[in-house]
């Protein structure tokens, strides 16, 4: 008769891989929403220059004809109230040597699943309303430079603040920028810039490699800077119930509302570029 062999189960979670976000060099939070749930901000139109009129006889219109200015407003509505829920029985998380522990579940579901949906859909509304979108092309080592300081140009000729710009790319362009040989990359970067996700610094921008998996489909690069994109999380509400009733264990809930939003005014200061893929035969 063969033996049985001993089966020994240890108190440890195979933990999926996840990244923190990286969202908060790239947008701001410049508006409040407590008490609100839409923001309006106004746009307020200038006047034009024109030569002073120093013999004009009649002394009214010597700085020109005066018009009003106008004030027109942006509406922010919060859009993505998200919510999750699950249970943790008493037994299960008794006869797993305590895996199945709250707090750790909880900050796993926020690590793993929150903060991805949130990075995802603020990438995406920042790509939808970019100021400049060319048409896509396939980038390559030989390409990839030119294509960036395009950017940078584009940002420039917009009046863009210089500081602060932020350069995003996936890995795999990140590896073709890596091949380039018209591209050095600043690398010497302060421990603080690191732990938010910045690699290195390229043509006066930081440099955030991100997940594809949080990016747009075909992503190539996007040149931002924060003061385009507003990003509020107006709640963020987690509890567990202990023994509530119906259920013999532990009921988490969460609850966040967020939303994302591009400027008007400052949508210029975004430059997104589409990565066409090559095709193989």
């Amino acid at each position: 008769m063969a033996t049985d062999l001993t089966t020994k189960y240890l108190p440890y979670v195979d933990e999926q891989f996840s990244t923190e976000s990286k969202k908060s060099l790239l947008t701001n939070q410049d508006f409040d929403w407590m008490g609100a749930h839409t923001v309006k901000v106004y746009k307020v139109s200038t006047a034009s220059m024109n030569d002073y009129s120093r013999n004009d006889t009649t002394g009214k219109n010597r700085f020109g004809t005066p018009k009003d200015l106008e004030g027109v407003t942006e509406e922010m509505t919060l859009k993505k109230d998200r919510s999750f829920t699950f249970v943790i029985d008493k037994l299960d998380n008794d006869e797993t040597q305590g895996s199945l522990a709250s707090a750790s579940a909880l900050a796993r579901q926020n690590r793993e699943v929150v903060i991805p949906e949130v990075d995802t859909y603020t990438y995406g509304v920042m790509c939808d309303g970019a100021g400049t979108k060319p048409t896509a092309i396939t980038l390559t080592p030989e390409n990839i430079y030119d294509e960036i300081t395009k950017a940078t140009e584009t940002l420039d000729n917009a009046e863009v603040p210089e500081t602060n710009r932020v350069l995003v790319v996936t890995p795999s362009v990140y590896r073709i920028m890596k091949k380039s040989k018209d591209i050095t990359m600043e690398t010497d970067i302060g421990n603080d810039l690191r732990l938010k996700g910045v690699i290195a610094n390229l043509d006066g921008a930081l440099v955030m490699r991100i997940p594809s998996v949080r990016l747009p489909e075909d992503f190539g690069f996007m040149l931002a800077h924060p003061c385009a994109t507003v990003a509020p999380t107006k709640l963020e509400d987690y509890r567990t119930h202990q023994d509530p009733p119906g259920i013999s264990g532990e009921l988490v809930e969460g609850r966040i509302v967020y939303d994302a939003f591009v400027l008007d005014n400052k949508k210029n200061a975004i430059y997104y570029q589409q990565n066409k893929a090559t095709t193989t035969e």
